[in-house]
């Protein structure tokens, strides 16, 4: 499992964490898309918010591994702005991944205006 060095680790201040420390010796947590309702909480949504922008900061639109990123917060983009490249097996660290840029100007444009 690569370990993505300086990316942060969770969100500042909070619990919502963005990367795991050791590979599960079961294997990797499926990756599965969570759908995302209006009524999430405020936090939930920063969250999300701010680990989209530090995959933008550390990838750009390059494909990227899964690795040390957690499974449970990227569930929460799969499939709208982080999309799977290639053979995708879910269950893989190695498993590849692109931030769709377009998608996440539509759907976070807070992270763009501060550009």
């Amino acid at each position: 499992m690569i370990k993505h060095r300086g990316f942060p680790s969770r969100l500042p201040s909070s619990d919502f964490q963005f990367t795991i420390r050791r590979p599960n010796k079961a294997g990797a947590t499926p990756l599965k898309a969570r759908e995302r309702y209006a009524d999430r909480r405020h936090a939930d949504r920063l969250a999300d918010q701010a680990f989209l922008e530090a995959l933008i900061e550390h990838f750009g639109e390059e494909p990227f591994e899964r690795g040390n990123l957690d499974a449970g917060r990227l569930g929460w983009l799969l499939g709208r702005e982080v999309m799977p490249v290639g053979e995708f097996d879910p269950a893989d660290y190695e498993a590849l991944l692109q931030v769709n840029l377009a998608k996440a100007m539509v759907n976070f444009p807070q992270i763009f205006e501060e550009e």
